[in-house]
């Protein structure tokens, strides 16, 4: 018998899992059935994950995550994870935010092509995004000092997680209402933060 799971992340203990399982269980997936982990993505090395594939996820199952980014960060290691739960186990993945990446459509030969191409881009253009934000981080730490802005106790909250979400709510790709579910914080934290970001020049 085919089971389907879902898995979420989310990169510390104080950020929220909700906006995620709401997308699966909308899905159809059990709540018994998600994996939910609140670690980094940097790597795999993610308790509830490991406990995922390694003992649950069978031939024929189906594997239901809200994003890429949700299964990682790391383009080389997506690939491989992919790679691991398609072809080595033979269960289907689909990411709820990219249809394409639906591998119970399409399983003839051409299907699949186009599936891995679309995964490996968008890994590519996910990590090169976070090398562009860690760059910019750089970048706005030199200014910022350079304009005597005091790097104490309070700025050492603005973590590289709460960077990005503040980059794409910036960029228009997250709302205010996102950005503040994703990083877990009330709208007078999250504009808070966003001043400290827009202090250092980010």
């Amino acid at each position: 018998m085919a089971y389907t799971y879902g898995y979420v992340r989310v990169s510390n203990r104080e950020q929220h899992e909700d906006r995620q399982l709401i997308s699966l269980m909308d899905k159809g997936v059990l709540k018994r059935n998600i994996y939910v982990d609140k670690q980094s993505g940097k790597d795999f090395e993610r308790p509830k994950y490991q406990e995922l594939v390694r003992e649950r996820l069978k031939q024929g199952d189906l594997l239901m995550i809200k994003s890429i980014d949700r299964l990682g960060r790391n383009y080389t290691d997506i690939i491989e994870q992919w790679k691991l739960i398609t072809r080595e186990i033979g269960a289907d993945i689909i990411i709820l935010d990219m249809p394409l990446l639906d591998t119970t459509q399409n399983k003839d030969l051409l299907g699949t092509f186009i599936s891995d191409l679309v995964l490996q881009i968008l890994s590519f253009i996910a990590e090169n995004e976070r090398d562009n934000i860690r760059q910019r981080q750089a970048e706005g730490i030199l200014a910022a000092r350079r304009r005597g802005v005091q790097f104490g106790r309070p700025q050492a909250q603005v973590t590289q997680e709460f960077l990005l979400i503040y980059t794409r709510w910036q960029e228009g790709t997250l709302s205010s209402r996102e950005a503040q579910e994703l990083s877990g914080y009330g709208p007078d934290k999250f504009y808070r933060m966003a001043r400290r970001c827009r202090e250092m020049d980010f």
